[in-house]
């Protein structure tokens, strides 16, 4: 795994499901390689009242009734929706939901404007059918029809980014559980096999780019991810997220609490001020999710490393802050700007602390940009 710069979760977590499985003895839907009950538990976390011999990581924090809807859909005929903003964690909910299920997370397509159908069906290597013509040894299967015929979970990434009749393709799929190869004169059916099922995700903010025929909705369980606003849960994403970097860039390096603390504060006043905001030209152009603020932290925590002291400072995080927000010019700047001036200064004024620092280096970095 060490020679992997991003490994996927069954890889990542395969002590845990391996062991997770010897233990199972809950029923399994299909060919499910553990119980609902045990991909519930890899997925939030052991508690002491699950009586188990060694304790499960938490690898995703939220709400118990989405992952609990969302293995119910799952186990049943229909594909799973995650919708929600950008950043509030849908990605590594489908990615965590599929290795627990199928110990294969990797069966994916990413939605763009270019996918194709035969990014959804398949394709065909070309030498090979001039040499000995069209046949399954000369297809290219597609995730998709690889995790029907193994009885596994197929992800679609992004779904609203690909168009409309490239979303159509999956309809069949989801309903008559087969694909249908018509160049071929006999075998020219795949049929799903039991376990199979589809994870498709969206954001909430590409509504109108390419809308979800009734049809397809009609295919799908929808179970819509809010952006994490608890304090007490963000801290410890953004705490979750900030030991997995250290432990991977073999980073020894101390984040105070209250620098911590700063960061939160920062996302729940500038989310705040968008929610007050009456236009979108005042509101910034980040979603302010968690991840977005995991990036922030973790720009710092990078810069600190290799040309800071070492240490993180209350001016580099607000350095990473301004750098990472300030995506459009003026408008971004001059939001930012006004927070600062409106926000931080009073704050800084009548709690010190780490605001002060804060302050003097985010109107560093907007005078850099602007």
């Amino acid at each position: 795994m060490s020679d992997l710069l991003r490994a996927p979760a069954e890889i990542k977590y395969a002590e845990e499901l391996d062991w997770l499985e010897s233990v199972d003895d809950g029923p399994k839907p299909f060919s499910w390689r553990l119980s609902p009950k045990m991909v519930r538990l890899f997925i939030l976390g052991s508690e002491r009242s699950d009586g188990l011999d060694r304790e499960i990581s938490q690898k995703w924090y939220g709400d118990r009734s989405f992952v609990e809807r969302s293995i119910v859909t799952l186990a049943s005929d229909r594909g799973l929706l995650l919708i929600g903003d950008p950043g509030t964690g849908k990605s590594w909910l489908a990615e965590l939901l599929s290795a627990a299920i199928s110990r294969n997370s990797t069966l994916v397509v990413q939605g763009t404007a270019g996918t194709t159908e035969d990014h959804i069906k398949y394709s065909w290597n070309v030498s090979m059918v001039i040499s000995k013509g069209q046949s399954r040894e000369s297809m290219i299967p597609s995730p998709i029809m690889t995790a029907m015929e193994t009885g596994a979970i197929g992800r679609f990434e992004e779904l609203t980014r690909s168009t409309s009749d490239v979303q159509d393709a999956l309809i069949s799929i989801l309903s008559e559980k087969y694909i249908s190869v018509p160049e071929m004169d006999s075998d020219n059916i795949v049929f799903a096999k039991p376990g199979f099922s589809v994870i498709a995700t969206a954001n909430s903010r590409d509504r109108g780019v390419n809308d979800l025929s009734s049809a397809l909705k009609r295919r799908f369980n929808f179970v819509r991810i809010p952006v994490v606003t608890n304090k007490k849960s963000e801290a410890e994403i953004v705490r979750f997220r900030t030991e997995e970097l250290l432990r991977r860039h073999r980073i020894e390096l101390d984040v105070p609490p209250t620098l911590l603390d700063v960061l939160l504060q920062s996302f729940a006043d500038l989310r705040a001020s968008a929610a007050a905001a009456g236009s979108d030209d005042e509101k910034l152009e980040s979603a302010l999710s968690s991840a977005e603020q995991i990036g922030v932290l973790e720009d710092a925590i990078l810069h600190s490393n290799f040309f800071g002291e070492r240490a993180l400072t209350a001016r580099t995080l607000a350095f990473s802050l301004v750098g990472s927000l300030a995506r459009r010019e003026p408008e971004d700047l001059a939001i930012l700007n006004k927070y600062l001036h409106g926000v931080v200064e009073p704050r800084s004024k009548e709690e010190g602390g780490s605001w002060p620092e804060f302050l003097e280096g985010g109107r560093d970095a907007i005078a850099t940009l602007s």
